[in-house]
């Protein structure tokens, strides 16, 4: 791992640390544009946008969009655009959540996503997401929250009491999910249950929210997720893995902001003819079907906005291409059987150009080749990812955008083990080979 690649990978190691849910997620990301001098849209203004400058707009507190209006019309030149996602497959807090069984406080939770149950449970779990209350003058408020202490865990049952466990452990999520907050006491008291919900987690939610200085006179509606407060680590003998929670997606999110605020970098010094493009969308494990999520209208819209009228947008986009980029499934050394036997992407061996006969994945022909030479022209090694025929294979939002848009798409990923566990793995120089690539197609592309 060189110099180069040891600092990237602590800053996308911060990045996770600081994203427990989607919306901390785009928060931090926020803060990277601000300090790049990005400017902040909102969807409901007039935008008067300049030649050269940043600009980013978020929907929801959980979908970014960021990009560089380039020195040539979006009708001439099209955008380099770069698509991941926020989300990651977790427990969410239901809305009437406490529970008391057998003197515990236990919370109860909905799988969000294609959630891998198992390393769940033992792990030292923490609360963060999105609070919305009143404060002491009545109005309704949001803030972020995140506990970061643990607070919870998923007990396992011991083996003594489940002697098939190491053959047939089955995991119902309703039954077994939900998480030990402690034993009922007098302060967290579940209380009488005829007379409504119990008020234990709205109350702890004020109190921490008050903590970080907020006015608080009642919480009214939350969106939490649980999450593994281990923090993400380098490991192997030569820290050749980094080992981390959410790495599904936040890492190729990291990686584009990283490629695009490069390359504005690069552009003070040579302005940039094109215009180029980050969007990180919510809602990718569950469909992408909301109007925050890649099948909503958040992309189209920003792009109608910078292309005016209709002939300049489908010009636009008849000279656009759209890199997807959704981690990518590592051959894994105790189960090399569940890959195709010519298209097992290796770890530290570069980013993965993913293929799907039945469009699971939008790449094609041209647009892999295309991706090819990005690769060629940051000198990144690059492998591709075929699923076994007798297998079922994952998506990514590369199609959805492919169908709503008409746009080139291709889709790539840093290969990782453990994807939609609680902890995944993936290699050091992955995602540093994936963020030149991207910078290459960004900075170097003359568009043909």
């Amino acid at each position: 791992m060189t110099q180069q690649q040891a600092v990237f990978n602590q800053g996308l190691m911060r990045f996770l640390q600081s994203s427990p849910s989607p919306a901390h997620a785009v928060t931090a990301m926020v803060r990277q544009l601000e300090e790049a001098g990005y400017q902040a849209l909102n969807e409901g203004d007039e935008w008067q946008l300049q030649p050269g400058q940043g600009y980013w707009v978020t929907r929801g507190g959980r979908s970014l969009i960021a990009f560089r209006l380039g020195e040539q019309p979006v009708a001439e030149g099209g955008v380099r655009m770069i698509g991941a996602h926020t989300d990651s497959p977790c427990l969410k807090v239901k809305p009437k959540a406490e529970l008391l069984r057998q003197g515990c406080l236990q919370l109860g939770v909905e799988v969000y996503g294609g959630v891998l149950m198992h390393p769940w449970f033992d792990r030292d779990l923490s609360l963060a997401g999105e609070i919305h209350f009143r404060d002491e003058a009545g109005k309704l408020q949001s803030a972020l929250l995140d506990v970061k202490k643990p607070i919870a865990i998923i007990p396992s049952l011991a083996i003594h009491l489940n002697r098939e466990a190491n053959k047939n452990s089955e995991i119902n999520a309703q039954l077994h999910l939900p998480p030990v907050l402690g034993l009922e006491t007098g302060e967290h008291s579940s209380g009488n249950s005829s007379q409504g919900p119990s008020l234990i987690l709205r109350q702890l939610l004020a109190g921490w929210l008050r903590q970080e200085g907020h006015s608080v006179d009642e919480v009214v509606d939350y969106d939490l997720c649980f999450y593994d407060t281990q923090p993400p680590a380098l490991v192997g003998l030569e820290q050749e893995f980094i080992s981390s929670a959410r790495l599904d997606n936040l890492l190729s999110c990291y990686t584009g902001l990283h490629a695009l605020l490069v390359a504005s970098t690069l552009a003070v010094d040579a302005p940039q003819a094109a215009t180029s493009l980050l969007v990180c969308n919510d809602h990718e494990e569950v469909g992408s079907a909301s109007a925050i999520g890649a099948e909503g209208p958040f992309l189209e819209s920003v792009l109608r906005r910078l292309s005016g009228e209709e002939q300049k947008y489908q010009r636009m986009m008849a000279r656009s291409l759209l890199i997807s980029c959704d981690n990518a499934h590592a051959i894994h050394p105790n189960y090399a059987d569940k890959h195709d036997e010519n298209h097992g992407p290796q770890i530290n061996a570069g980013p993965v150009i993913k293929v799907n006969a039945n469009q699971r994945y939008a790449t094609s022909s041209e647009t892999s080749a295309l991706f090819s030479s990005f690769c060629d022209m940051a000198r990144v090694p690059y492998q591709h990812f075929v699923v076994r025929s007798d297998m079922g294979c994952g998506s990514t939002i590369g199609p959805i955008a492919a169908t709503k848009l008409g746009v080139r798409v291709v889709d790539v990923g840093a290969p990782q083990w453990s994807m939609h566990s609680i902890r995944e793995t993936a290699g050091t120089k992955d995602a540093w080979y994936l963020a030149q690539a991207l910078q290459a197609f960004i900075s170097q592309w003359d568009g043909q």
